[in-house]
């Protein structure tokens, strides 16, 4: 977790992007694993071809979860307020994800200071594949 000064936040605050190797099947079948999501279409090639893909394609909540290590590369996991996504496309074995946050908002709730954030996770070429957006406690 990076330290940082709750009071230097600002809105437009850009947090560290997460940038994260090449998907591969490697990496689907033990996400498979650890989730307990063994739909054949992120593991099982022929089984993807039938359902007209060209290959089989990362889990979207693997996604989500490289999200919620960009947060909590910036604040501790009990700072998390909400975490709200969309999907908005298909992460290809070989791509790379990316990931990004922006601070939107800053706001008190109940006396605690906490920022709003746009979020997202891309490929190497910008594509967005998740949007979303997250409430983190500053202090």
């Amino acid at each position: 977790m990076n330290a940082f000064q709750s009071t230097d936040v600002q809105v437009g605050f850009e947090l560290p992007p997460l940038l994260l190797p090449a998907i591969n099947r490697t990496t689907l079948a033990l996400y498979a694993g650890a989730s307990g999501d063994h739909n054949q279409v992120h593991i099982d090639l022929d089984f993807a071809r039938k359902a007209r893909q060209p290959d089989v394609f990362a889990h979207g909540m693997l996604s989500v979860a490289y999200l919620g290590r960009l947060l909590t590369g910036w604040v501790a996991q009990r700072q998390i307020r909400s975490l709200a996504v969309r999907f908005t496309g298909i992460t290809q074995v070989g791509h790379f994800p990316s990931c990004h946050g922006k601070v939107t908002e800053l706001l008190e709730v109940d006396g605690e200071r906490r920022a709003r954030l746009a979020i997202r996770c891309s490929n190497q070429y910008g594509d967005d594949k998740l949007v979303g957006e997250a409430v983190v406690a500053l202090s």
